[in-house]
Order: C-alpha cells, then structure tokens, then sequence
C-alpha cells in the first residue's frame, strides 16, 4: 500500500503571537523547530520517496528538518506556489484575537474557517482548492499510483483543502476541520488511489 503524509509546518513567530500569516514569508519559532522535529518522528516508519513542500520558508524549514531527522537529504525537495497557505488579504499581519473581539465569534469562524467566505484582497477556502487541487492532480496522485510514498509540508489552509478533496468533505463540514502546528496526517492508498485508512498521529 501506498501512504501520504501531510505535515502543518512547526509554529512560526507570526503563530506564535496569533497574527495572520497569510502569503508571507515567516520563519519558524524555537517552539515550531521543535514541533517539526517531533513531526518527524511520527513517520519515521514510512520510507518516502518524494518529497514536497510550500515555497514558504515555514514549510520548507519544517521539511528540511524533518528530512534531516530521518536522513532524507539525498532526496531533493520540490518546492510549489500552489502549496502556499491561504492569501490573508487585509488581515495579513493583524491580530486574531482582536479580529474577533471586533467582529464577534460567528464571523470570525467564518473569516477563518470558512468555505467560500471572502476577504478583501485575499483568498477563500475555495480559491486554495483551486489552486491546490490540480497541482495535487497532475503532480502528487500519479505518483501515489505508481505505489510511492510522498510527504508534504505545507500549511493549515492548504491541508485542509487537500483533505477536502481526498475525502469529498462537504463545503460546510470543512468549516470545522483544523489542525494544530506540527500535526501530522498519513493516508493510506490503494492503488485505485482510493483511500484505506486514516491517522491523525499523536
């Protein structure tokens, strides 16, 4: 069987005090070098043979140290706009919690989580899937098919949308989707590129 795995990038220093990090391009914190770290040792049991990654640094820092831990680094990482993290628009750099003291819970659930709700000069859910999505289409599945184990290190918003995709969540299911810095996700795949199991790892 063939697996995938979907790392979140270790914590970066925007996350670290709840600003939106959006499109740029912040390094990882002491905490987020760490998370990756630990990420790697969660699929230390898988033996990858692509690797892919956001061409933000976050990201590819979280890969390189992961790459590092399980020593991978013979094996190149292919870096793509298309895995960026969600266009934040004007609230690129703002606050979050102070978005949502202003806005109230309710919008602010929906200016972060949800599907298909816009944001002044930035991105949807939906505008990451489809950006995501055909690069996941052309570049990452025939490879799944052909019985190769891929990782991927890219960002919340991102994994959410793949994660949408693989499993045909709903618009309005995908709202309550969310997954910590450093998390891990690993699909397993049948050849028919149909998924046979799911773990969350700890």
């Amino acid at each position: 069987m063939t697996k995938i795995a979907l790392v979140r990038h270790g914590e970066s220093q925007w996350n670290k005090i709840g600003l939106w990090t959006g499109w740029q391009d912040i390094p990882l914190s002491n905490k987020g070098v760490v998370e990756a770290v630990k990420a790697a040792g969660k699929i230390r049991d898988i033996d990858f043979d692509h690797l892919f990654s956001s061409d933000l640094i976050r990201a590819v820092d979280t890969l390189n140290l992961i790459k590092k831990e399980l020593k991978l680094t013979h094996l190149p990482t292919i870096k793509h706009r298309a895995l960026r993290e969600r266009d934040y628009g004007e609230f690129t750099g703002k606050n979050k919690w102070q978005i949502q003291a202003v806005v109230g819970s309710k919008k602010f659930k929906k200016i972060r989580r949800g599907w298909n709700y816009p944001i002044v000069g930035g991105e949807t859910l939906k505008d990451v899937y489809e950006r995501v999505v055909p690069y996941f289409k052309k570049e990452i599945l025939p490879k799944l098919k052909n019985k190769k184990n891929i990782l991927i290190s890219a960002h919340g918003n991102t994994i959410r949308a793949l994660i949408k995709f693989m499993e045909g969540i709903s618009d309005q299911a995908i709202s309550e989707i969310e997954l910590e810095t450093g998390e891990v996700i690993v699909y397993e795949f049948a050849q028919s590129g149909k998924i046979i199991k799911k773990e969350r790892r700890k």
